[in-house]
């Protein structure tokens, strides 16, 4: 059975809204906790379990942990930056760990590579624009920055994984079994060792030791935002099915998302290329699907759900009727 997965933010942080969506095929929602604490999040966090007692469902909590990619740190506004500016590097709040390594002519993706920089000069050079708020994601093409798996902030977390009903656990940026050793071991610290591991593969690391990682984990997420980062954007769907096939042969369950309905952040239907996308997805035995801000910040949360669950249902019934041709 297909899980249909939405991610909570302000745009379903609302009973209503969350039943609607547990009625329109929701099993469960991501908090991604990049942003956030579970601490900080315990009204959204009883909305959602309230809304699933009273439509009867289940409802998995996934929470997708702090782990070891790079963000920027806090802004006190967001900052507006234009193709062809240059910014020196204060301006962004880059960790010592980044700033240590960054060189003449490296190339910056901020925000899952919506923005792109080019150092220059002991300065910042901007090759694509974009508003750049708190906590986006930082990447510098070909280097690969060390960084424990379990952050702290991801042992507090956990501290509070059982109290919350947390039911999963989305591990980012796996490089290989040893990240998922150290989560498993974190989460037996905290009494939830039962809580089901889900691997994102979101780079070239992780692809070198799919086959370990696949071994230790529950679940693998084909996580094609920073995945597309770290490979040519042509190559992402072979990648996509290289993987897909992978777990097939190891009979591991995965998870596809991405970009899935993201014209629907602003529009109340999809495009024929996102159904399409869902549909191959779970035709090429995906067990999971899941939006990210289509359901956190955009404008038909619920309508999202129901097209992602709908399409995948046309999926399933597709796939049992060839199986058995």
């Amino acid at each position: 059975m297909t899980e249909y997965f939405g991610t909570l933010g302000p745009a379903c942080a609302d009973e209503t809204i969350l039943e609607e969506m547990f009625l329109n095929g929701m099993s469960g929602i991501r908090l991604n906790l990049s942003h956030t604490g579970l601490s900080e999040s315990r009204s959204w966090i009883s909305m959602f379990h309230e809304a699933a007692r009273r439509t009867g469902k289940h409802g998995d909590l996934l929470i997708d942990m702090q782990g070891p990619e790079l963000r920027i740190g806090t802004l006190n506004t967001p900052l507006s930056l234009k193709e062809g500016d240059i910014v020196e590097t204060e301006k962004i709040p880059f960790s010592p760990e980044v700033l240590n390594v960054l060189s003449e002519n490296d190339t910056v993706l901020l925000d899952d590579g919506k923005i792109e920089l080019r150092v220059k000069d002991s300065a910042l050079t901007v090759r694509r624009g974009g508003l750049l708020s708190s906590r986006k994601s930082v990447k510098i093409l070909g280097r690969d920055i060390f960084m424990p798996a379990v952050t702290d902030q991801d042992q507090k977390n956990l501290s509070l994984a059982r109290e919350m009903g947390v039911a999963a656990v989305m591990q980012p940026f796996v490089r290989g079994r040893e990240d998922i050793l150290a989560l498993r071991k974190a989460l037996k610290q905290n009494g939830c060792e039962n809580l089901r591991v889900f691997s994102k593969i979101e780079n070239r690391i992780g692809l070198s030791h799919l086959d370990e990682i696949i071994s230790v984990s529950d679940m693998i997420v084909i996580a094609r935002g920073d995945l597309g980062n770290d490979i040519p954007l042509p190559e992402l769907p072979g990648v996509q099915k290289e993987i897909a096939g992978k777990c097939r042969a190891a009979d591991v369950p995965f998870l596809v998302v991405t970009q899935m309905l993201s014209s629907m952040i602003h529009s109340p239907i999809p495009t024929r290329a996102e159904v399409s996308d869902i549909f191959n997805a779970i035709t090429d035995g995906a067990s999971a699907v899941m939006v990210t801000n289509e359901t956190a910040i955009g404008e038909y949360p619920a309508s999202v759900m129901k097209y992602l669950h709908d399409t995948g249902e046309a999926a399933d019934t597709w796939r049992r009727r060839h199986e058995t041709l």
